[in-house]
């Protein structure tokens, strides 16, 4: 069997620039990234928002996305003069019904203790901040006016992966299929029946996390959910609207702009998460919810145009919604 000091399973943003960060640190061992799509036409990172934000209720969420940060402001010098991703510096503004302000103070107690600049704004702050929305029932909202917006999540993926493989990684474009553990090595079969033998495995498999730790008789908690994006055209829109915030309402409905257009989605509850992941699109959620809830925040917003719509799934730890790290 070909021998692999670290074999990482996904080749997208988390295994890229696990791999990219392994070399940086000056580690010499032979890496391997395992890709089922080189495509990347469905991965997670390709279909995100790109959005980055201090506004978690974990410090690790909060650390993680400052050392995101870090890079973005640092591209240039890490990528070269070229590197680009487009980063939109324009803030989440997170709501909040009377009932959850207290969970909001709390958060943005703990944000704060860690060097974030989120900052609470209670309903007359609101209305002169943002006069173009319209706040009823909203009692606060916690905004971040520095270090959180969205990028281009692809193009940061390109610079990851053109880094690794500056740096002898080697990708491999097939998918994991087997994965033993033996005498504290890990077998792994692939599809393309090609065998190989590993000190350490890295599972960075997004949606099919879950499926890969199964192979090493690990239970994880990890699988697709469903999430639909909805992109929309506003010709009422005023420029102060354009250079705003992520919206994020107490309905479970969100928006931004990107450029000229908006994007706008939804977060479903129980109830209404998607039993089949499937990549089929279903409209009426975006006329029948995320539109109306749109235009009961944005006068501007009742007359708009959706020019386009994307599927993505999301990979969802269904324990507790948080990332997984570490061993």
């Amino acid at each position: 069997m070909d021998h692999i000091d670290v074999a990482i399973v996904g080749g997208a943003i988390v295994g890229s620039s696990t791999a990219y960060y392994l070399r940086k640190h000056r580690y010499t061992g032979r890496i391997v990234v395992f890709e089922k799509d080189p495509s990347y036409k469905q991965s997670c990172t390709a279909l995100s928002w790109g959005g980055i934000r201090q506004q978690f209720s974990t410090p690790e969420n909060i650390r993680l996305s400052q050392f995101g940060l870090e890079l973005i402001r640092n591209l240039k010098t890490e990528f070269g003069p070229e590197a680009d991703i487009s980063f939109k510096e324009q803030g989440y503004l997170v709501m909040a019904t009377s009932a959850g302000v207290k969970v909001l103070e709390e958060n943005q107690a703990l944000q704060k203790s860690m060097g974030a600049d989120t900052i609470i704004l209670g309903g007359k702050e609101l209305a002169l901040r943002f006069p173009h929305i319209n706040f009823e029932g909203i009692a606060a909202a916690s905004f971040g006016p520095k270090n959180e917006g969205w990028f281009d999540p692809y193009g940061l993926l390109t610079l990851m992966r053109k880094g690794a493989i500056a740096k002898g990684v080697e990708y491999v474009a097939t998918e994991v299929t087997g994965l033993d553990i033996d005498g504290g090595k890990a077998n792994i079969n692939t599809a393309s029946g090609e065998t190989f033998t590993a000190d350490h495995v890295v599972n960075a498999a997004g949606t099919s996390g879950g499926t890969v730790a199964a192979l090493a008789g690990i239970e994880l908690p990890v699988s697709p959910a469903k999430r639909y994006g909805y992109v929309v055209d506003c010709p009422g829109a005023s420029d102060e609207l354009r250079a705003g915030p992520a919206v994020f309402d107490v309905s479970g409905d969100y928006f931004r702009p990107e450029g000229r257009t908006f994007l706008c989605s939804f977060t479903p509850d129980e109830k209404d998460e998607p039993k089949i992941k499937d990549w089929e699109m279903e409209e009426s959620w975006f006329y029948d919810r995320v539109w109306p809830a749109m235009a009961n925040r944005v006068t501007a917003f009742e007359t708009l145009k959706m020019i386009s719509s994307w599927v993505g799934h999301y990979d969802y730890n269904w324990f507790d919604q948080n990332g997984i790290i570490g061993r």
